[in-house]
């Protein structure tokens, strides 16, 4: 897996391995997938403003979260249904994740058994909940997590009924995630009096993930949240919503660095992560990156995406004038045409005629 020198490369991979109806599946989005396109364009319309004449010979990627180091700021959202994506499933994640040194946050929808996939590594570890039975269930399930030695509890909180994936539907693909589940109303009930049940019984840090607007992290950090995550679900749930990139800074002005603030949605370049960080974040989740890197090669794909993410992240933060992520701000960053973005992987649809491509003779 080392002989990949590009995310790009990964990614073709992944394409070439997986079946069509995974792709999709891990592609893919709600509805006319808007919300994905937003996701990018709020990243893309952020242009940087660098410094010069700056020693950046010793770089500091290192970050921490709730107690945790982080080699990047830059970890990996739960994702549902990874044993269809890789044969280990989430139990690959956490392996991955934990040798090159950040956090993998674990899905209640995907296989492994929550105590297998806490086992695959030595690092901490977060639960991402759905909230799928009655408070019993809840409550066993909570018992569980304890048991299995995660450091918190995720809960999502932006599915109050499963998003409408047409990609999915038109191929009748049923996720393994969604196998033996109910109807669309998928977490109807949900709500801040039950979150407050929840963090009354679990004893580990909570963190609502979902959040889309600064009312509602006002909200999360009076019903004592450890933590903000902004995420529209990578675009999977409500279509035409706002791009994470764009609702970061209402968040982070609502929140006024009482608890991290995290952001998913769209990262994947190491420079998406400095303008998040700029911004105001803590630390960015990936997803869709992680996802594609496990089906192009396991476990050690998803090492060689992180090195290479770092790599990335390096090269931006010398070019930028920074050697630490505290030095950066929004003054690093402004507003920029987005419609002159290609997305964050333009050579995708090139790689095969890049990769034939004979070099040029010697002189």
């Amino acid at each position: 897996m080392t002989d990949f020198q590009t995310t790009t490369e990964i990614i073709h991979a992944a394409q070439q391995r997986l079946h069509p109806t995974i792709w999709d599946y891990v592609t893919g989005g709600a509805e006319t997938e808007m919300s994905i396109r937003r996701n990018r364009e709020a990243i893309e319309a952020l242009a940087f403003r660098a410094r010069v004449l700056r020693n950046v010979v010793d770089i500091d990627t290192s970050a921490t979260l709730l107690g945790t180091p982080l080699r990047i700021p830059y970890f990996l959202a739960p994702v549902g249904g990874l044993q269809d994506v890789t044969e280990r499933g989430a139990a690959a994640q956490v392996s991955g994740a934990c040798a090159f040194g950040t956090l993998p946050v674990v899905s209640s929808v995907s296989q492994p058994a929550l105590e297998e996939s806490a086992a695959a590594g030595g690092g901490d570890k977060w639960f991402q909940l759905y909230v799928r039975g009655d408070f019993d269930w809840t409550t066993a399930i909570l018992a569980r997590v304890r048991a299995a030695g995660y450091r918190a509890l995720v809960l999502t909180v932006d599915v109050a009924n499963y998003g409408n994936r047409e990609r999915q539907k038109l191929q009748r693909f049923v996720p393994g995630g969604r196998r033996g589940a109910g109807g669309e109303n998928f977490q109807a009930a949900l709500d801040w009096e039950m979150l407050d049940r929840i963090r009354g019984i679990v004893g580990l840090p909570v963190i609502v993930k979902g959040i889309q607007a600064a009312d509602d992290a006002e909200l999360a950090l009076e019903h004592g949240v450890a933590a903000v995550w902004v995420s529209n679900h990578g675009g999977r749930q409500l279509d035409h919503a706002i791009g994470s990139l764009d609702v970061l800074p209402e968040v982070v002005a609502a929140v006024r660095g009482r608890v991290p603030v995290i952001v998913d949605g769209g990262f994947m370049r190491g420079t998406d992560i400095l303008k998040a960080i700029a911004l105001g974040a803590t630390a960015v989740a990936t997803g869709r990156m992680h996802a594609w890197a496990l089906a192009a090669g396991g476990e050690s794909a998803l090492r060689r995406m992180l090195e290479l993410v770092e790599f990335e992240l390096r090269t931006a933060m010398a070019l930028l004038g920074v050697t630490s992520l505290a030095q950066l701000d929004p003054s690093y960053v402004r507003r920029a045409d987005p419609s002159v973005g290609r997305g964050a992987f333009p050579l995708l649809d090139e790689f095969e005629r890049l990769a034939k491509a004979e070099p040029p003779p010697a002189r």
